[in-house]
């Protein structure tokens, strides 16, 4: 059996800046790192494969400069990596995406059966957590999403039996394979790269497939592909803030002018 990794290489929000004119991101100068879910997704796929001898493919669709996230996947310990880069797939929204790495997946498939695709829950800089269900919609595949724990995984019998991390709760399900899980960051603590394999994996193949290899139709992928867009993207403008009483010789008026500022904007319930 067959385990996929989807990983993504996303700018390091911390330092986003976003052009005044045009309304875009600068990503100019903006360091790039793996999408910190994504990271949790790819160490439970090497737990698998440590436990249960299954092979393990890193799959991410972007730029060419992406292939350094799947470097990182080599150095770590996955089998095959594939970089889906082609200008055609660019400007794709959720829809789009999802639409390419699915046709992955079912290619990988066609040469060893693939029984589980592992997602992070959502990428930091679009927070949809669409993708991931949406390749699970387009290959048929049970989909549970948030999980923190997978409590059981039988080959013979093709059943996973993992924990969700609801709100206030946690849920135990039991589905059949294949299945496509979205994990959260309480899943596991990713490992680091040995040596030996950082220095393997910067002479390791990161194989790419353009849409010469996908065959996929244009209208369905990339920007012609994809029914949303974005209008305007900004900064959100924020209150400066200020210094209310005197906290260190007059505690309790202090506080009073607190209490009569909260509610006079409606932020405090008495």
């Amino acid at each position: 059996m067959q385990i996929v990794a989807c990983i993504k290489q996303v700018p390091d929000t911390t330092q986003v800046q976003i052009d005044p004119v045009t309304n875009t991101l600068v990503r100019e100068g903006i360091p790039f790192i793996v999408n910190p879910y994504d990271t949790h997704a790819l160490e439970e796929a090497l737990r698998l494969k440590d436990r249960f001898g299954c092979r393990v493919a890193a799959i991410s669709m972007g730029p060419p400069n992406a292939e350094a996230t799947l470097r990182k996947a080599l150095a770590l310990g996955v089998d095959e990596a594939i970089l889906l880069s082609d200008r055609v797939f660019g400007g794709a929204d959720t829809l789009a995406t999802s639409n390419v790495l699915a046709a992955a997946i079912r290619k990988l498939h066609e040469q060893d059966e693939v029984g589980i695709v592992l997602c992070g829950k959502q990428t930091i800089d679009g927070d949809t957590a669409q993708v991931g269900p949406g390749i699970a919609t387009r290959l048929g595949y049970t989909q549970l999403t948030l999980v923190d724990r997978i409590e059981h995984i039988d080959l013979e019998k093709r059943v996973i039996r993992v924990r969700r991390k609801l709100e206030g709760r946690h849920e135990i399900v039991e589905a059949p394979l294949p299945v496509l899980l979205t994990v959260v960051r309480e899943l596991n603590r990713p490992r680091y790269p040995t040596v030996p394999r950082r220095l393997e994996s910067a002479d390791a193949e990161v194989k790419t497939w353009n849409n010469q290899v996908m065959q996929l139709p244009e209208p369905t992928i990339g920007l012609k592909g994809s029914p949303t867009w974005v209008s305007r993207i900004f900064s959100p403008e924020r209150d400066k803030g200020e210094i209310i009483g005197d906290g260190v010789h007059d505690p309790e008026g202090t506080a009073n002018l607190l209490i009569d500022k909260l509610l006079s904007k409606d932020l405090l319930a008495l």
